[in-house]
């Protein structure tokens, strides 16, 4: 479809080989099938990163989302078996405006539009994304359907849906607030990731325990190249669990769905902060961390998701580049220093050590009489900057240096009398 008629339209008819995309507002775009052809209904994102487009249809935090890239051409170096952040596709939809008819790339093994398909990953293509995503950043994300092929036909008259038709099967799609998703994203076994790099073959200096409530793969991998074993574990998992493989800290993961509908990983988190383990958490782990310390949880109007969003680290001011991928966000008071919500006081003093410079989002929370932080946005950024690489050195750290800490109690921590 050529891109001056791919505009947002109302019509009632269409040809079986479009495909459209329709918004929970009403809008319309038509295009051309991308990926497998039929239905897909989902929230409705926008990523800006210009490279890494298969780590992003990987990442177990866009479940049920439909994403769309900004960037126009998609599909450039194909696809491989090494760059995948998890064992399958993640995303419930994928609108790109236009798609590379060839594949370049010496590590490719196939192309992005097969591998949509042959995932059954429902996609559109030929759309002005640009308008697509400014109406997004002033309307905010909302939800949204893709129809190719078959499902633009009525299942039992066989005459094409109108319009109408599609547009209520959208708006009966389920909202991403008040979704729990994240045991439907985390490995349902336990397993292991040893020391690699450097420090293969060798014992590791620390043991981590991970909760999985969607794990990226480079994560463990960001700890087993700095000497820790890592020993990943599904969301279901007990403190007993946490506990029996002796840890040196706790590690939570991204994951996808809203941090409210968590609560018993929240309540396993404040175990894990009661027994004086070191704590390291990313993205939906900082969302259940700022929860966890007593601070709300928002949902954002559109979002962070890209690899090119700068963060200062208000600990020490500089500035980096990072990847994000959250529509969730803490609640919490930036450039001060308080007492804990949550006890109230019982995890002593917290702070907002990381902000959003683009509209001031809070990204990462410091605890300063206990052994814990977090962070909103991706370190192991596998498709992006490494400027925050640091952050696992500082868990490392944290971790080696608590070996040494005489173990602060939860009462002592309310009472106020900490071994800083």
């Amino acid at each position: 479809m050529n891109l001056n008629d791919a505009k947002a339209v109302a019509v009632d008819s269409y040809s079986h080989n479009q495909a459209l995309l329709i918004l929970e507002d009403g809008q319309v775009y038509v295009g051309d099938s991308y990926g497998a052809q039929g239905q897909t209904l989902g929230e409705i994102v926008f990523a800006t990163g210009m490279t890494g487009y298969q780590e992003t249809l990987t990442d177990p935090s866009y479940d049920r989302q439909i994403v769309v890239q900004t960037f126009p051409h998609i599909g450039d170096t194909g696809v491989n078996s090494e760059d995948p952040e998890s064992s399958r596709i993640w995303v419930a939809g994928y609108v790109v405006r236009q798609p590379s008819p060839t594949v370049s790339n010496w590590r490719a093994t196939d192309s992005l539009d097969h591998d949509l398909e042959a995932n059954q990953i429902v996609g559109i293509s030929h759309i002005d994304t640009r308008k697509l995503v400014r109406h997004l950043r002033s309307a905010g994300v909302m939800r949204a359907g893709i129809f190719s092929g078959d499902a633009l036909s009525d299942p039992v008259t066989g005459e094409g849906r109108t319009r109408q038709a599609l547009l209520d099967l959208v708006r009966q799609s389920p909202q991403m607030q008040g979704a729990r998703l994240y045991d439907h994203a985390s490995a349902k076994e336990a397993y292991t990731v040893e020391p690699c790099g450097d420090w293969a073959g060798r014992e590791p200096i620390c043991t981590v325990a991970a909760l999985d409530l969607g794990l990226k793969a480079m994560t463990p991998h960001r700890m087993a190249e700095r000497g820790c074993r890592v020993h990943v574990l599904p969301s279901t998992a007990s403190f007993a669990d946490i506990q029996a493989l002796n840890p040196s800290g706790v590690f939570f993961s991204n994951g996808p769905g809203d941090p409210q509908e968590a609560p018993g990983a929240i309540e396993l988190l404040r175990e894990v902060l009661d027994a004086g383990y070191p704590f390291f958490g990313i993205c939906f782990g900082n969302q259940l961390f700022g929860r966890a310390l007593g601070f709300d949880t928002y949902k954002l109007k559109f979002g962070h998701r890209g690899v090119n969003q700068p963060v200062q680290d208000l600990t020490t001011g500089k500035v980096e580049v990072t990847a994000h991928n959250h529509g969730f966000a803490v609640d919490a008071p930036i450039g001060q220093v308080l007492s804990s919500p949550y006890g109230p006081g019982r995890y002593g003093r917290v702070q907002v050590s990381h902000v959003d410079l683009n509209d001031n989002v809070v990204e990462g929370l410091q605890c300063l009489d206990i052994p814990a932080f977090s962070v909103q946005y991706h370190p192991e950024a596998a498709a992006g900057p490494h400027d925050a690489a640091y952050l696992f050195d500082r868990f490392v750290d944290l971790m080696r240096s608590s070996q040494q800490r005489v173990p602060v109690t939860a009462a002592q921590r309310q009472e106020g009398s900490f071994n800083a």
